[in-house]
Parts: C-alpha cells; structure tokens; sequence
C-alpha cells in the first residue's frame, strides 16, 4: 500500500521505478569518481611543490568560475529540452540540443580568447603580488589549461542534454575515462618526465578535451532519445537561445554570487590562523562527499520536473517532487551517519594536530546533524522551481540570502561573538534555513506552476 503523499496522480507516469533507479545510480558514481579524480590530482600536484600546489590553486578558483557560466546555460538547455520532451516535440527538443551545443562551444572559444587577452591583469591584479615562484607555476598552468575551455563547454553541454532524457550511464563512461587519462597523464608528468607544473596542466587539456569530444560524438548517434544536427553550417535561432538563457543566466548569476560569497568568507577564515584554515578546509572536502545524495537527487528532480512540466501535467511534477524529496531525506541521513561513524578514521588519514582534528570534528558533527534537517528543502526543493521555469525568484532567494545572512552572521558571529571559523559555518546554517523557508512557502503557494518556458 503506498503512503498517500507517495501515490501517483494516474497511470501514465514519465519515469518508473526502474527508470529513476537507471537514472540516478550512474550519477551516484560519476559523482564518487570526480571526488576521487579531484583528491589523486591534489595528491600529485602537492608531489611538484608547495609553489605548485599554490598556482594551481589560484587558477582553479578562475576556471570554476567559467565552469559555473557554462554549467548554467547548459542548465538553461536541458531545461527548455526537457519541457519540449515532455510537450511531446522532439523536432524543438532536437533543436534546443543543438542550440545548446552550438552556443556553448562558440562561448567557450571567446572565453578562451578574452582569457587570454587579461592574463596579465588576472595574475598581477586579481591575485595582486604574488611569489614569484607561485606566479611563474599559475602562469604556466593557465596558458595550457585554458586551451581546455572549448572542451569543457562541450562536455558540459553534451552532459546537460544525456541528464535530461534519463541517460546518464554514457556520462559516467566518459568521466570514467577522462578521470583515467588524467591521472595517468599525471603520473607520467610528474614522476616520470618530472615536467612540473607542466606535466599536471598538459593531461588536463588532454583528458578535458578527450572527453568533450567524446561525448559530443556519442550525442550524434542516431539512436539517442535526443541528439543534435549534424551540420557544420549552423544558424543560431535567437528565439530559442533566448529562451535558453532565460533560465541560464538568473541561474549563472546565482551561481557565481554564491562562489563570490564563498571567496569572502575564506579570506575572514584566514585571519583566525593555521588551525582554522585547515579544519575549514578539510571539513569543506568531507561534507561535499557527505552530500552526493543530495546533488544526485537535485539532479534527478531538474529531468523529471522538466518533462512533466512540458507535458502540463502539474500533478505528475508534485509527485515526483514528493517522491525524490523522500528518497533523498532517506538516502541522505543514511549516508551522514554512515560519515559520521566514519569521521575518526577519515580524521586519522589527514594525520592532523590534535587542536586541527578536534576543531574539525566538531564543525564536520554540526554540519552532519545540520544537514540532515534543512539540506534538502534548501537545495533539492529549489530544482523543482527552476525546472518549471520559476529561475528568478531561487536567484533572489540565494543571492540575498548569501548577502543578508550568510556573510553579515559570519561576521557577527566570528567577530563579535568570538566564535572564529564555527561561525562562519553557524551562519552558513542560517542561510539555509532563510533559504529552506522560502523555498517550501513558494513551492506550497503553487506560483511556480504558473510558469513554463515552452
């Protein structure tokens, strides 16, 4: 017998049981296997040189920035895709792929060129006066791995349109075989060749540009539910860009006020010293592997609601969004005590200062037990709302929310209450708070379902 907040509104459901169960595992795994990607490339890039490990660093914080931009509009995409899957008019949703594509690679390929151009201003003016060790690393890393960014565009894109038909299982192949070639490139670069920053940079290019061309090719098979034109002569349809980047750009504005926000407060953690630093930092790498469920639901919720909303049946998008909120409450705790349990080994790996591990495993503790309460609403809920085509009020949300609670508290509660890097968490808690809030008053007053983009 289902639970009655559980039932279906009729038979004619878009995705089974099994055909979520297909969707989501493989999301579940290309998640793991970019967490583990992310620690073997900070293991061999610590092997070069602190030097090297601090120019990589600062880059990175650069192209994440570029990675959001193309992360939003391919968003925006898989979004207007969607819906026309649902609306049943694959002719549009074939379209609003190639569209999508089209737009992200010419986009990437201008990114690359004005990249280029304010290198200079970047490295002596963003990061201002840096050793110069550091810079001569950041500069070498930025010249070759910005020659990625086309690539990335392209995997990005191609990924958003493989997420929005249900078919994640070529993107986990993908991404398995890039984490493959890059940490193999590492290696050879940097323990065999002993090519330096150099030879960490060159198997990045590679292994993004591998992928993205990989994943394009595999989006021109035939046999996909959707797939693009193939045609090297393309006309951009205004219109329908148009209609993209109505949900990608409140989206990328979203986005990089949050990672903006993030840079703020990691220059406050830095002046409460080397303790707070690095239970800040290791904290942040624990809890992001302690809400993969979280992201693979959000994910999840961004197909289904798309489809079911193109379709205009309201009633199938509220069902699924009852349904995977439930399923990530479930998975989500499971999986944070299961973290929690785990912390005192995982703390023993770091191998850190008694100070460093108990002040981490009291901020790890709040943020497990936290979460498990407000993480969803705040973050999963809100998919819901973007996927209907409701872009502009999660961007207002987040943004002030970020602005008005989650900087201003941190500062408060650092400062004034002497409550040092714990505060900036405690605060970061408020804000989702704020945002869960608001989030579940909208999607109960039912306003998101006045909007839809196709």
């Amino acid at each position: 017998m289902k639970i009655f907040w559980l039932r279906p509104p009729h038979d004619r459901l878009l995705f089974d049981n099994r055909a979520l169960l297909v969707m989501i595992l493989p999301m579940v795994a290309e998640l793991f296997l970019n967490m583990t990607v992310g620690l073997a490339d900070s293991i061999m890039v610590a092997a070069v040189g602190e030097s090297a490990v601090s120019g990589v660093s600062l880059m990175d914080n650069i192209f994440l920035l570029i990675l959001m931009i193309f992360s939003a509009l391919s968003t925006g995409g898989s979004v207007v895709a969607g819906q026309y899957i649902g609306h049943r008019d694959g002719k549009m949703a074939q379209k609003s792929a190639t569209e999508l594509v089209w737009s992200n690679i010419l986009l990437g390929c201008i990114v690359t060129v004005i990249l280029f151009i304010f290198r200079g201003f970047i490295l002596n003016v963003v990061f201002g006066r840096i050793e110069p060790e550091v810079y001569e690393a950041a500069s070498t890393y930025f010249l070759i791995v910005n020659l990625s960014v086309p690539f990335m565009a392209m995997y990005n894109s191609a990924a958003a349109i493989f997420r929005c038909t249900g078919n994640t299982k070529l993107i986990t192949l993908d991404a398995l075989l890039m984490g493959i070639l890059n940490i193999a490139g590492n290696a050879v670069g940097v323990f065999v060749l002993n090519a330096g920053v150099a030879g960490v940079a060159v198997p990045t290019l590679v292994s993004r540009a591998f992928g993205g061309i990989l994943m394009l090719g595999l989006l021109l098979r035939p046999q996909n539910l959707l797939t693009i034109d193939h045609t090297w002569r393309h006309h951009f349809d205004l219109a329908l860009i148009g209609k993209i980047l109505s949900i990608g750009i409140p989206n990328g504005l979203e986005n990089g006020i949050f990672q903006i926000g993030k840079i703020v407060l990691l220059s406050l953690v830095s002046t409460f010293g080397t303790v707070s630093i690095t239970a800040n930092a290791v904290t942040g790498a624990i809890v992001s592997i302690q809400c993969i469920p979280g992201n693979v639901f959000g994910m999840a919720m961004m197909t289904v609601v798309a489809q079911s909303v193109g379709a205009g049946d309201y009633p199938q998008a509220k069902y699924y969004t009852r349904k995977l909120m439930t399923l990530a409450y479930v998975f989500f705790t499971a999986w944070a005590l299961v973290m929690w349990l785990l912390l005192p080994v995982i703390l023993h790996i770091y191998q850190l200062s008694p100070e460093t591990t108990a002040l981490t495993q009291t901020i790890a503790t709040m943020h497990i037990f936290t979460s498990i309460a407000i993480w969803a609403p705040a973050f999963i809920l809100p998919n819901t709302l973007r996927a209907a085509g409701d872009v502009k009020y999660p961007m207002t949300v987040s943004i002030l929310s970020m602005c008005l609670v989650r900087i201003v508290f941190a500062y408060i509660l650092s400062l004034y209450f002497h409550m040092g890097v714990i505060g900036t968490w405690v605060a970061m808690f408020f804000d989702w708070g704020v945002r869960a809030v608001l989030f579940i008053v909208r999607y109960l007053h039912g306003k998101w379902m006045n909007y839809r983009v196709v």
